[in-house]
């Protein structure tokens, strides 16, 4: 089975595409060896070019538990095998598949599954961005069974906790960003902006691998039913300990959608937008419905959270946002494949109509509501990634102005298709998606400001006010987007409570702890239309 992501329009049948992290550009991307470069001397074809992956597909390792017990009739070099020719005939980067031993000790430990997952990693572009990046961040590989169940359904074990962290080391500042409404956590009383004491007994700041393994089971359930004991701090006060069960959460797409005033008598729309999930198609129809009675002249999209989801719902909202006398006709998003498969470019259009799919068919295709703005506020952060960005870069290829406010984008320009093999899901970057403009370089994210190349966008660095609620007008963001509205100015510095000075260094030799996002939410998916 092969389901493909990211925008692209369907092949003529019914199917869903799931869709990871695209919506980025090759050209004129600033990396080292650009896409179809000749190949660096570390790198080359499969042992066998003429080969190809059908010819050792479903054949696996007797060990492989993940894959049915009749297909367990082969190797782990013959999974190998599938692997480097898929990667070959797929990965939007295959001129640089580095040159390695499928036979190494690295890849010859008896865990089959540590075995392909470094082999995986070891077959990836090494190619950096200008920042010092690895280019493809992305790539990775699932259990089927599993990401079947956290896509199709939307939902996973978990508490309810958006977190975010200063530092991946002590101190790590692990602090609670969004609480999901009804979730464990919200019936337990936790706040935006409770600072984590400890877990289970073990400190937030950690050093250890055996302390971080704890503070991950807590933070990142991952079995339904499990019990956790929290402490946090707020306002400088330790809060008493809770414990919390972890749960299926399904997230509310569009938490809020309000009409604020300001300083001028002007009214603007504020919509939080966290997760492009079917649920939001509807959410959204009505809340800019709602904005559009109610004569808005601006609009403040609050996407500081939101990692992706289906491309047709970004689409859908551009053509909201901007109107149809705008978008008509115009391309959102192309996306663009190896020489390979040069053949497969494939467009995304702004839609008009609703969908509101009913097994993976569209049941209610009315007209959506307009705003028809020739600006839009988008409230941004690290958090901000893959359909969230294409909607940026989407409304910017139609000459719509976007006002970034907040920090850097996280730089998903490129998409993928699962590919199933033996039980497990594959992600090899496949594609990358340009606006009208041609434009989708953005590998380093889109950030607030002015600078050399298009991934700078107009506006102000702000960063997160965790002391504030969401929707709050004194929140930091919040607040300088209406400010910039009234005036065109950024904020004179930074707001005093999150700008505050660490008194700590980060210990560069503890083990890091990095906050993990359920996978299907920093994926896009994609419905026919």
């Amino acid at each position: 089975m092969s389901s493909s992501i990211c925008g692209v329009a369907l092949c003529g049948v019914v199917c869903l595409s799931l869709l990871a992290g695209c919506g980025g550009g090759v050209n004129d991307s600033p990396v080292t060896d650009s896409p179809g470069s000749s190949n660096p001397d570390n790198t080359g074809p499969p042992p066998n070019p003429a080969e190809t992956s059908s010819s050792f597909a479903q054949q696996c390792s007797p060990d492989n538990i993940l894959a049915d017990t009749l297909l367990r009739n082969a190797t782990l070099d013959t999974e190998k095998r599938w692997l480097r020719t898929y990667f070959d005939e797929a990965y939007l980067w295959r001129e640089e598949v580095p040159a390695v031993d499928p036979g190494a000790a690295s890849f010859s430990s008896g865990y089959y599954y540590t075995d392909l997952s470094n082999y995986f990693d070891a077959l990836l572009t090494p190619a950096i961005t200008e920042s010092g990046a690895r280019r493809d961040q992305f790539s990775f590989m699932y259990p089927t069974q599993l990401w079947q169940s956290v896509s199709e359904n939307a939902t996973a074990p978990s508490h309810g906790i958006e977190w975010l962290m200063a530092s991946p080391t002590p101190p790590r500042g692990l602090r609670i960003a969004y609480i999901e409404p009804g979730s464990p956590a919200d019936v337990a009383g936790f706040k935006r902006g409770d600072t984590l004491v400890s877990i289970d007994d073990v400190s937030a700041d950690a050093p250890d691998a055996d302390g971080v393994d704890v503070l991950n089971a807590g933070l990142f359930p991952e079995i339904l039913g499990v019990t956790h004991n929290f402490i946090l701090q707020r306002g400088g006060a330790q809060l008493p300990v809770q414990s919390l069960t972890s749960t299926n959460i399904t997230n509310t797409p569009v938490p809020q959608s309000r009409v604020l005033t300001l300083n001028s008598g002007a009214r603007a729309g504020y919509i939080v937008f966290n997760d492009h999930v079917l649920p939001a198609e509807g959410q959204l129809v009505t809340a800019i419905s709602n904005l559009r009675n109610q004569n808005v002249s601006d609009l403040v999209l609050d996407l500081r959270y939101n990692g992706g989801g289906f491309l047709f719902i970004a689409a859908e909202l551009a053509t909201m946002i901007a109107g149809s006398t705008q978008t008509a006709g115009k391309t959102f998003e192309t996306l663009q494949y190896n020489a390979r498969r040069s053949a497969e470019t494939q467009v995304t259009p702004f839609y008009g109509s609703s969908c509101f799919p009913i097994n993976n068919e569209c049941s209610n295709i009315q007209p959506l509501p307009t705003l028809n703005l020739k600006r839009v506020y988008v409230l941004a952060q690290s958090g901000t990634c893959s359909a969230s960005e294409a909607l940026i870069n989407g409304l910017r290829g139609v000459d719509v102005e976007v006002i970034l406010i907040g920090g850097t984008t996280c730089g998903k320009p490129y998409g993928f298709t699962a590919k199933d093999n033996c039980g497990i899901s594959y992600f090899p970057i496949e594609f990358a998606g340009i606006n009208a403009k041609g434009f989708g370089d953005y590998a380093d994210g889109f950030t607030p400001g002015n600078g050399p190349t298009q991934r700078y966008v107009p506006g102000c660095s702000v960063p997160d006010d965790l002391d504030h609620a969401l929707g709050d007008p004194q929140e930091g963001m919040l607040a300088a987007a209406m400010n910039h509205i009234s005036t065109g100015l950024c904020p004179a510095q930074p707001f005093a409570a999150t700008a505050r000075k660490r008194s700590v260094s980060p210990d560069p030799n503890a083990a890091p702890l990095t906050l993990r996002r359920n996978p299907a939410r920093n994926n896009r998916l994609l419905l026919p239309h």
